[in-house]
């Protein structure tokens, strides 16, 4: 049975945290400005790769860094440094799409993943990248058929990369899509000043446009007015039609997303995987491939499971969910509204004051919701914390009576299993 590696995004410290309790098996994270996320997420810098890589080496998770933006000639010096940098703190590998970041990291003995930027679509252009890097990310515009036949090619030619390996593929699996092919959009540019693929994309094609006829002025009517605002990939029930095809790193969007975003997303498809290692999953609609065929009885069935997945998948933050081109559609799927349309709503309700380890119990002082009753959803975020869920249960106030609701002001006591940090963040999950 094939490994398969599950690569959660970190954009901040919770979610670095968040993503290894969650169990991935690599992260992939940003530092300084030449990365596709420079701007929506709160990136890393080059003092912060050692601990990052020092943290993830010590929970047995590869520290993937993303140099993925068009390289301009001032950008060289910053980016070489950066490689560099990498190479003596013993980071996994870098993510490039510019031949300039291939060819120094490769010089440099830096392991090299290929950015989906390339729109890399074909056996060809991959034997041509193989040459640098040792895993690729796939055009997303592909179907299964078309990435089946390119894993066959992979097998067949014995395409292999400088660690003498043959080339592993990587796909997104989960999280927003951009409208324009592989991400390569200029729209962001030309309204706002901000480059998309110097990675300070503006966001523009998330919002909502009136058409009017340019000779008569008149409006034009459509279905939607975010016409150019994709829904959220997410592939947790046709996951094994990606796997048989020859996947084998699955790669989670989302490093401008939350800790709790990066837990759910990571668990259910580790979940998924090990159901399809286990042969849980039966039938497959890829051409020219066997199906998996049960192997073993279960009183949970694979739909119920995926039932699950869904429900859980929903709670975070999404903008509705489409299959993506995986399994061959030709248009995308539009969203109907501005933002999230996640089942629950996290609402910052305050901080963590004291951690009293003995008993195991927090101390948070409530600061930004009127009130937290007895069965209210909860939620802790932090650095090292990352995101930890908690129902409201045996609640006590500052003297250590026990009350069945807490109010603003005042700071209120509550035991966990697991330990908290002084500063941690406590919010309260709404229901939507």
């Amino acid at each position: 049975m094939p490994t398969i590696e599950i690569m959660a995004p970190v954009g901040c410290w919770d979610s670095l945290a968040a993503a290894i309790e969650a169990g991935a098996t690599s992260v992939y994270f940003g530092i300084e400005h030449l990365n596709m996320r420079a701007r929506s997420s709160a990136n890393f810098t080059t003092d912060d790769l050692r601990k990052i890589v020092a943290i993830c080496q010590e929970a047995k998770v590869k520290t993937y860094l993303t140099l993925n933006t068009v390289m301009y000639p001032e950008d060289l010096p910053l980016m070489r440094e950066i490689v560099d940098t990498a190479k003596q703190v013993g980071l996994s590998a870098i993510i490039a799409s510019d031949i300039s970041v291939l060819q120094y990291a490769h010089s440099q003995g830096v392991e090299v993943h290929l950015s989906t930027q390339l729109n890399i679509a074909n056996t060809e252009a991959l034997r041509f990248y193989a040459q640098y890097a040792d895993v690729v990310v796939l055009a997303r515009e592909l179907n299964m058929t078309q990435v089946a036949a390119i894993y066959k090619d992979i097998q067949e030619q014995d395409i292999r990369g400088p660690k003498g390996e043959l080339i592993r593929i990587e796909m997104f699996c989960h999280g927003a899509l951009c409208m324009a092919v592989s991400g390569k959009c200029y729209l962001s540019l030309n309204n706002l000043g901000a480059s998309a693929n110097r990675g300070a994309c503006m966001q523009a094609c998330r919002r909502g446009y009136i058409v009017k006829d340019k000779e008569s002025d008149l409006e034009l009517q459509v279905d939607n007015q975010y016409i150019m605002s994709p829904k959220d990939l997410k592939t947790i029930g046709f996951l094994n039609k990606m796997l048989d095809a020859g996947v084998r790193v699955l790669k989670i969007e989302g490093r401008a997303r939350g800790p709790e975003y990066v837990k759910t997303v990571v668990e259910c498809y580790k979940e998924a995987v090990e159901a399809w290692q286990n042969g849980e999953y039966n039938g497959v609609a890829v051409d020219n491939l066997t199906p998996r065929s049960l192997t073993a009885q279960c009183t949970v069935t694979i739909e119920d499971k995926i039932a699950d997945w869904n429900t859980r998948l929903a709670r975070v933050f999404n903008r509705g969910f489409w299959d993506g081109y995986y399994q061959g559609q030709k248009m995308g799927e539009w969203t109907h509204e501005y933002g999230s349309q996640a089942t629950r709503k996290k609402v910052y309700a305050g901080r963590c004051t004291d951690y009293f380890k003995k008993i195991g119990v927090a101390e948070f002082f409530l600061e930004a919701v009127p009130q937290i009753t007895e069965g209210d959803e909860l939620l802790v975020t932090g650095e090292t914390t990352g995101a930890y869920e908690l129902v409201a249960h045996d609640l006590h106030d500052e003297p250590g009576n026990p009350q069945p609701t807490v109010y603003q002001g005042y700071a209120f006591a509550i035991k966990t299993d697991r330990p908290i940090r002084r500063g941690d963040k406590l919010f309260i999950m709404k229901s939507e």
